[in-house]
């Protein structure tokens, strides 16, 4: 089932389908609006991002969340908030989860939209995202929730 009315603006990548909802070009950098779609016990490597605070806001299941070491879960309409500069990770529950991602400012957004269009994966191509990663100011830091089981 496609959710999207503008399939165009979805980047699917990694087990997660990442809708760009507000860019940064359309906020003058201020800030970008991700809407993400991810399958069970889906999430990133362990990464710091140097200049944008995260800001997620889960929809449908559950999200593990893991800032600095320690690890908590957020379930439907709850928020969970990662400041720039902290090193985080996050695991989706054993039935996937819905959620948006609020950065700010913004431009990271393009991060999803470059792994998607090179077909990436986690853990092959690890050394390709990280690399790409940089470019938009983030740095992998080690295996993540997901990464760790």
């Amino acid at each position: 089932m496609n959710i999207y009315t503008q399939p165009q603006q979805a980047h699917s990548w990694n087990g997660t389908t990442y809708r760009i909802l507000l860019s940064s070009a359309e906020t003058q950098g201020a800030m970008s609006i991700v809407h993400g779609v991810a399958g069970p016990l889906e999430g990133p490597p362990s990464h710091v991002h140097e200049a944008e605070d995260e800001t997620f806001l889960v929809q449908e299941g559950v999200i593990d969340f893991e800032l600095e070491g320690t690890v908590f879960r957020r379930g439907p309409m709850e928020t969970a908030h990662i400041p720039r500069g902290k090193r985080h990770s996050f695991r989706t529950g054993p039935d996937g989860a819905v959620c948006i991602a609020v950065l700010t400012p913004g431009g990271f957004e393009g991060f999803f939209k470059e792994v998607a269009a090179g077909g990436f994966q986690i853990p092959r191509d690890i050394a390709a995202v990280a690399e790409c990663a940089a470019r938009y100011g983030s740095q992998f830091t080690g295996p993540g929730l997901a990464q760790r089981g």
